[in-house]
């Protein structure tokens, strides 16, 4: 049975919960079932379509769970559409370490006949030198 989610917020919630579990079904009821969707995974590719979006993610989460923790989200929205802006930060765990790196991901959800679902996800690494979550935000900063 279809999950439904009545704000962007609570689609967003369930994304990063589910990559904490590493569960593959329940990600992609966060995801819409639209051809167009988009995914670009760090330094990768960019992926379309809803087969090709399941299988990248398939791959990662072989792996085990990702342990991800949104933080400084922007969001813009309308009534059918909302864009969020946030910086992830990411515990990789090895063996003998745990390192943490940041990434800036952009998540856009569109509102259907089921509820708010996530259409499209790209996240890139953040500069290295950019260190603590306070530095991340550069107001005044003009390209």
């Amino acid at each position: 049975m279809p999950v439904m989610f009545a704000t962007p917020e609570e689609a967003e919630l369930a994304f990063y919960e589910v990559l904490e579990r590493a569960d593959l079904n329940r990600l992609m009821q966060v995801w819409s079932e639209d051809e167009d969707i988009v995914c670009v995974h760090p330094g990768g590719l960019r992926i379309v379509g809803l087969p090709a979006v399941k299988e990248s993610w398939q791959e990662i989460l072989s792996n085990g769970p990702l342990h991800i923790r949104p933080a400084k989200m922007i969001s813009t929205q309308s009534m059918m559409s909302t864009v969020h802006s946030l910086i992830e930060q990411v515990t990789m765990r090895g063996p003998n370490h745990t390192e943490v790196v940041h990434c800036y991901a952009t998540n856009v959800y569109h509102k259907g006949p089921t509820g708010w679902r996530l259409v499209m996800h790209h996240a890139s690494a953040a500069p290295e030198q950019s260190g603590l979550l306070e530095q991340h935000d550069s107001p005044g900063l003009l390209h």
